[in-house]
């Protein structure tokens, strides 16, 4: 009986000690943490390192902190270090660590931010890149940075280009389904910021950084259906499609996803002229009776002749429709159909309801300017007021830019290229005016500018 009092005894001191011991090791983690917290963001480094190795070691489950900051220590450690290796060995570290101790934790991200930090110092090979962007992209591919999506579309270009394009469509679409609603999300939330802006109110600190982030977000994310055609734009020709989508076609006719896509990529690249644009538009429509659907439809009838039936249609698909931001989007596929039949009055009439559903669908105004650059000789009788037309095409784009931050690199362009067809000085004098003057832009355009030189 006193043996066993003395091992209950033993056992319950050892049971005391060990309680004691976690609390003191909980209570240095704790120290520690709040040390290296501390010098790290004030950008002490070199104080902070020696604290978070040992929260490494001992503390994993402590904080996320401790790997978010610390990749970005390890990382600011690898630029000036002697010793490359060492220093790329913390960084995989840090990644491996995390992914451990918090697998559920913006894995995508984790696993972007590494790949990038391999391609940027040249220490993994392209196939090793693409298995973590491979990973990234199958968690979450909107946590991927940018470039991170087209290095991955670009692999998955190379790699099935000509053994299964289907794949690099698949993917194509699956991005740019989810970028789409991204930037709805983005679109709906700006509204009413740019309209407070617009009024002259002045906007909160929380709006101001709001609007902020809103803007860069959605700037990023428009980049990437522009990266990712450049990529694609030799692999989705009417050539290519119309082969694949014939050939897949009875496997799929009742597939309302499969039609959708593969109608709406004959329609993006201008393959409506094929019979196989009819056919897949009319199975869509079967297999999935939506708006989306009847606005194909609509199409069909337009092309054969039906007007009556097109227009049908069309307010069909728009009546249906209850999310303003999908009605605004099939508003602007109507004025492209009315472009297609060379009603360009009709055409910007459309696009301008279009804004009026959405007033950040920049992609109406750049359609409106496309709509006008193209309209210079029937516009102008002399070199001076046709290019005056490319003024009102410019403040067109201008605006597309202040709306619709997603498009701001695409409008860049167009700036450029349509400020470059401005009037000279040299002709305006001749035209016996001057710069800031109103100029009323003739023809179907019928618009109010100022005389704006090309600076030349």
């Amino acid at each position: 009986m006193k043996k066993r009092i003395i091992l209950l005894a033993n056992m319950l001191l050892f049971l005391g000690l060990s309680s004691v011991n976690a609390q003191a090791t909980q209570q240095e983690c704790t120290i520690k943490y709040n040390l290296f917290k501390g010098d790290f963001q004030s950008k002490k480094y070199d104080d902070a390192y020696s604290n978070w190795t040992w929260l490494m070691d001992n503390c994993q489950k402590l904080s996320i902190n401790i790997y978010k900051f610390g990749d970005k220590l390890a990382k600011e450690r690898y630029k000036t270090a002697t010793d490359k290796a060492a220093a790329a060995a913390l960084v995989k570290r840090v990644y491996t660590q995390r992914l451990e101790n918090y697998p559920n934790k913006d894995v995508a991200k984790v696993h972007s931010d590494y790949a990038t930090f391999l391609v940027k110092n040249k220490l993994a090979s392209d196939d090793e890149v693409f298995v973590l962007l491979d990973k990234a992209y199958n968690l979450d591919p909107t946590r991927m940075g940018v470039k991170n999506i087209y290095r991955y579309f670009q692999g998955i270009t190379d790699y099935n280009k000509d053994t299964n394009p289907q794949k690099v469509f698949d993917t194509y679409d699956d991005v740019l389904e989810s970028v789409a609603e991204k930037l709805a999300d983005y679109a709906k939330k700006l509204v009413p910021l740019n309209q407070k802006v617009e009024a002259g109110q002045e906007l909160d600190k929380k709006e101001k950084s709001r609007l902020r982030a809103y803007t860069i977000n959605s700037k990023a994310l428009g980049q990437v259906e522009t990266g990712l055609d450049n990529i694609i734009v030799t692999l989705s020709t009417c050539d290519r499609l119309v082969p694949l989508y014939t050939r897949d076609f009875e496997a799929n006719k009742s597939n309302a996803k499969w039609l959708k896509r593969a109608v709406s990529r004959m329609f993006n690249k201008e393959c409506t002229d094929d019979p196989l644009f009819e056919k897949l538009a009319l199975a869509y429509a079967e297999a999935d009776p939506s708006p989306d659907a009847y606005t194909f439809v609509a199409g069909v009838k337009a092309k054969n002749g039906d007007n009556a039936g097109a227009e049908q249609m069309r307010l069909k698909a728009f009546e249906l429709e209850t999310d303003p931001l999908k009605k605004a989007n099939y508003k602007l596929k109507f004025a492209q159909a009315a472009r297609k039949r060379g009603q360009k009055a009709k055409a910007r009439t459309l696009a301008r309801e279009a804004i009026a559903l959405n007033p950040n669908l920049g992609k109406a105004y750049l359609f409106i300017a496309n709509l006008y650059a193209t309209s210079i000789n029937a516009c102008g009788t002399n070199e001076f007021q046709k290019r005056m037309t490319y003024v009102a095409a410019y403040n067109k784009v201008r605006r597309a830019s202040a709306v619709d931050p997603s498009i701001s690199s695409v409008a860049a362009k167009f700036m450029r290229n349509y400020k470059a067809n401005f009037p000279s000085k040299k002709v305006i004098f001749t035209e016996g005016v001057k710069e800031g003057d109103a100029f009323k832009v003739k023809c179907w355009i019928n618009e109010n500018v100022k005389v704006t030189s090309s600076g030349k």
